[in-house]
């Protein structure tokens, strides 16, 4: 029989498919069906310190104004508190109930907000703990490495205080990302997840206003990730990678591991199939590997990573010329 299993975070996992933080992931009965279908680990839907901070500024507008500065006190911490509350119930449930890992995530962009929240999420019994940072940076006199100690900054207080392990959700915005995820490893980071998939804006032509493009990934979009997946993973040791966006089949499954992946994170094509989309990879990859003789996926994680070909500049090839300069 083949095993699947894999190492992610110094977790073991039955199996690579991770089912991303999203809507899928924020209550019990949505998680059942995840973890019914066959799902390797659950990220937590992320708690906001945007969305936070938005509660708070709607409880405030709702008692039209405080007479008093202890009264606004007492409005933040309850509203920031109550929301808190509630994702470590969902952690404590869910660790109760389920016997794959519990990973929790938080989104933040402020150096120190999430400290005490991340021990609390220690103490609710999390198995590991997914930081995604992302500010978008519009200052025309800033320098890359202002830009880039937020991360260091946010992961290095963090882990001040908790013993988990952490992975850092990244995008794909650093002029270079294998120095910044070799920092976060040494700053502590057992694992980095590339690519986030951000909200990106559109344009309505008609009504001439800005609106919001595809939430939604498509099966080709993990060629974006590939090759920072093959070359991270071959060049900074002792950090796991997490292939995220495009994942839509088992051929993509495998080629991530193949390349250098650990894991793999799984959203858009469960919104869009259901949860028996994973069942289906897993059966895939398990015909794949009976296929090509192979006993144990892990065993094949970064068979093609940079370091493992003997063309590893294939990797780095940004031009299509050497392909199609005989096209007109």
């Amino acid at each position: 029989m083949s095993d699947l299993s894999v190492h992610y975070l110094g977790i073991r996992l039955k199996n690579p498919i991770i089912v991303s933080s999203s809507g899928l992931t924020n209550s019990i009965s949505k998680i059942e069906r995840l973890v019914d279908a066959g799902a390797g680990a659950i990220v937590l839907k992320s708690l906001f310190e945007e969305q936070i901070n938005q509660d708070i500024s709607n409880e405030i507008y709702k008692s039209e104004g405080f007479d008093y500065p202890e009264a606004l006190d007492y409005v933040k911490g309850y509203v920031r508190e109550n929301d808190i509350s509630s994702y470590l119930q969902l952690i404590k449930e869910a660790k109760s109930r389920f016997d794959v890992p519990i990973i929790a995530s938080v989104n933040c962009y402020s150096v120190n907000e999430w400290v005490d929240f991340a021990k609390q999420i220690e103490n609710a019994g999390a198995d590991a703990l997914e930081l995604n940072v992302f500010v978008v940076n519009t200052d025309k006199n800033s320098i890359a490495i202002e830009y880039e100690q937020i991360y260091y900054d946010v992961l290095s207080n963090v882990k001040n205080v908790i013993s988990i392990p952490v992975a850092m959700k990244l995008g794909s915005y650093f002029s270079n990302l294998v120095s910044v995820v070799n920092r976060l490893n040494i700053s502590g980071a057992k694992g980095v997840v590339l690519f986030n998939r951000f909200y990106e804006p559109d344009v309505d032509i008609n009504n001439m206003t800005l609106t919001s493009a595809d939430v939604f990934s498509t099966p080709s979009d993990y060629q974006k990730t590939l090759r920072w997946v093959a070359i991270v993973s071959s060049k900074v040791n002792g950090v796991d990678v997490s292939a995220s966006t495009g994942i839509h089949s088992a051929e993509s499954v495998i080629k991530q591991i193949l390349v250098g992946a650990k894991t793999v994170q799984v959203c858009s094509a469960v919104y869009k199939n259901g949860p028996k989309i994973i069942t289906k990879m897993i059966e895939d990859i398990e015909i794949w590997m009976s296929q090509k003789h192979i006993s144990s996926l892990s065993s094949v994680c970064g068979k093609l990573n940079y370091n493992s070909i003997s063309e590893p500049y294939l990797f780095e090839r940004a031009q299509f010329m050497k392909y199609f300069s005989n096209l007109e």
